[in-house]
């Protein structure tokens, strides 16, 4: 059972007669009055238990998006059931949320309709209601008549990658007085996925418009080191002496030349790092997530040149893998494979992730090891895997650096702020030691922040394309 507001105000009023009859017996009399009202509304309330919920499955989104999850009531007893129902889902979730949250901030309230929303909320306080209902809100009024099914849908806006989970549904019944009312709780269970939310998606377009210039697609060819015959032409002037096909020119007798396109179907591995040095915030979000938007960034693009794509993620353990492949659904796959992960506070065991690699891929291919340039992280576990990795592979380390270090490294108004700059100095001399030492294993090193780490390493994988190092 619940009390509302309108009890504790009935309660509040027995100040009256016990100011005119000051003596026990006022009181006692008065508590038993409120007490035999509160008692006798609750027992007309009826029973909760007339209504059967249930809910429909809820399709996966991105993080940020809208969607929402839908609830269907059946009344089964004779009375008709006016109450109240409250979907409880996990903060995170976001249960209640608008579809459009700007119509709320477009309206200006004014002096006379903020005094307005205030009566508002004192009124639904003194009712018992958390929160007034609304189209989509996770507390919604019911008004079932016997036998009828109603839908409620609740709008979800997840504020956290992952599987959001409902815990119960809470069902209440006041009685006609309001004084008080009948609760009970159900266990329905429920979740929505939140999909990594591939904000760098928006440098697709012109990466691809890159990758369709160096594919042969336009009058530009590009020649060198490893890429694949495409074509026979005539020799212009200007032409490389180097491409002269000799025995097609004795044939032809015209000097003829070949024609040359990126390799295709090479190999990318994508090795995402979930221990400890991932569980950083850089802003907002996690340096986890940032990590995986440079990873889909670059599946994209890859995909779209023809290469196959493995993906690796783990710590300790192999959480997830997606093996190669080069099918349209292969996002969807990464995407997928991406949203249950989160950083553990345990140190990577490199040497099982280098296995790993070595295991999914024999031949020549580019390997991301997606993890921060942590120099104390590197150099005790790192390392020693880098040593042999690079001899096989060509091995790019994508690290999300903090913007936050330059801006301390400038401002030194102070002395607390001086000291903020020396540690920041510190810090990032020893990250470029590290990337040097890296450099000399024949390792790229990326550095770069959230927002920009995605288009640059594109952008290396367009230059290795071009240049035929892949």
């Amino acid at each position: 059972m619940f009390v509302t507001g309108r009890f504790a105000l009935l309660v509040a009023l027995g100040a009256i007669p016990v100011l005119i009859w000051p003596n026990g017996w006022t009181v006692m009399a008065w508590v038993a009055i409120v007490f035999t009202v509160m008692l006798v509304d609750l027992m007309v309330a009826g029973p909760t238990s007339a209504l059967t919920v249930t809910r429909s499955k809820t399709a996966p989104i991105r993080l940020g998006e809208h969607t929402t999850t839908r609830l269907s009531v059946v009344n089964t007893s004779r009375r008709r059931y006016r109450g109240r129902i409250r979907d409880a889902w996990q903060p995170s979730a976001g249960a209640g949320a608008p579809e459009n949250p700007e119509r709320r901030l477009a309206r200006d309230p004014g002096f006379f309709a903020d005094l307005a929303d205030r009566w508002e909320d004192f009124r639904v306080k003194l009712s018992g209601d958390p929160a007034p209902p609304g189209p989509l809100a996770n507390r919604q009024d019911l008004n079932v008549a016997p036998g009828e099914r109603q839908f409620f849908e609740v709008g979800l806006r997840p504020t956290r990658r992952g599987d959001r989970l409902a815990i119960r549904i809470t069902l209440r019944r006041r009685g006609p007085l309001g004084l008080a009312g009948r609760q009970r709780s159900l266990f329905l269970p429920g979740s929505v996925r939140a999909l990594p939310a591939f904000d760098s998606r928006k440098h697709l377009p012109s990466r691809l418009a890159s990758l369709r210039q160096l594919d042969g697609r336009s009058a530009v060819r590009t020649r060198g080191q490893g890429t694949e015959f495409d074509s026979l032409r005539d020799y212009v002037e200007g032409d490389d002496v180097r491409s002269i096909d000799w025995r097609a020119t004795a044939r032809r007798r015209s000097t003829v030349v070949r024609t040359w396109q990126p390799e295709r179907d090479r190999h990318v591995v994508l090795v995402l790092d979930t221990s400890r040095t991932s569980a950083g915030r850089i802003g907002d979000q996690p340096r986890l997530d940032a990590a995986m938007d440079a990873a889909l960034l670059l599946a994209a693009l890859a995909s779209h040149a023809g290469d196959r794509i493995d993906f690796i993620a783990g710590d300790r353990v192999i959480h997830k893998k997606v093996r190669a492949t080069r099918r349209v659904n292969l996002l969807n796959e990464m995407v997928t494979a991406m949203a249950p992960l989160e950083s553990v506070l345990l140190e990577a065991d490199w040497g099982l992730l280098g296995a790993e690699v070595s295991r999914t891929v024999g031949q020549r291919a580019l390997v991301v090891l997606l993890t921060p340039l942590e120099p104390s992280a590197i150099a005790e576990s790192l390392l020693p895997t880098l040593a042999v990795l690079a001899q096989r592979y060509q091995v790019v380390i994508a690290s999300v650096s903090d913007p936050a270090l330059e801006e301390m490294l400038d401002d030194r108004s102070d002395a607390v702020s001086a000291y903020r700059a020396a540690a920041s100095a510190r810090t990032l001399t020893q990250r470029e030691e590290t990337a040097a030492v890296l450099a000399r294993l024949g390792v790229t090193v990326i550095d770069r922040g959230p927002e920009d780490l995605p288009p640059a390493l594109a952008d290396h994988y367009l230059s290795l394309k071009s240049r035929g190092l892949l």
